[in-house]
């Protein structure tokens, strides 16, 4: 799985003699890096049939109802796997990504605060057993806006300024709001910002 040699990866699972539910999450994320999403759904819900209360695989369900547009499904998922770990920062980075999916910006900063609360890391990492979400470039581009203001805001000026760049160049264009932000006010007094909005070409 970390070479991400997928298939080799499912071979070497279903050789496992335990069976498990955890087996069979990782048995689903193989199929979900492939774009196998039946193959995922299918081991799951049957890692879910094992162990009714599993988290990781209650936020992987979710993602592949996410990966198929029914967002308000993936929503519910979300939010039982967050009742049973409710300290999971990438479950919230994943809930407040299907919000922004659903047009619901509001609810969507809130659940990506609680997961940089939670875990300041969480946008960077990739959880063992979690399958992380990813939104359309111009839906992406208001996420990524939302955490470069709560880097700037806990003083991580260089994630900061990373979001901010991504946000950019995924068609963030609202030069105003960028200019007023005063989320984004000691970044904008650093060399690094100047720089970035002279490439943007936004001064």
């Amino acid at each position: 799985m970390a070479r991400q040699q997928y298939v080799a990866a499912i071979q070497a699972y279903q050789e496992d003699p335990t069976t498990s539910a955890v087996i069979f999450n990782k048995i689903g994320m193989a199929y979900h890096h492939l774009f196998a999403m039946d193959s995922a759904r299918r081991n799951y819900l049957h890692a879910l049939k094992l162990r009714p209360n599993y988290p990781e695989a209650l936020n992987n369900l979710a993602a592949v109802y996410y990966a198929r547009k029914q967002y308000h499904k993936a929503e519910k998922l979300y939010r039982k796997a967050i009742q049973l770990a409710p300290k999971s920062a990438a479950v919230y980075s994943n809930l407040g990504t299907d919000y922004f999916a659903e047009h619901k910006p509001e609810l969507g900063i809130e659940a990506l605060r609680t997961a940089f609360a939670l875990d300041p890391r969480v946008f960077d990492a990739n959880a063992g057993e979690l399958v992380s979400e990813s939104l359309p470039a111009r839906d992406r581009a208001a996420q990524d806006y939302c955490l470069a203001r709560l880097y700037a805001q806990s003083g991580h000026k260089d994630q900061a300024l990373e979001y901010l760049r991504r946000a950019l160049n995924e068609g963030f264009d609202d030069k105003k709001k960028l200019l007023e932000d005063q989320q984004l006010a000691s970044l904008r007094a650093t060399p690094e910002f100047a720089q970035l909005m002279t490439e943007q070409k936004l001064r």
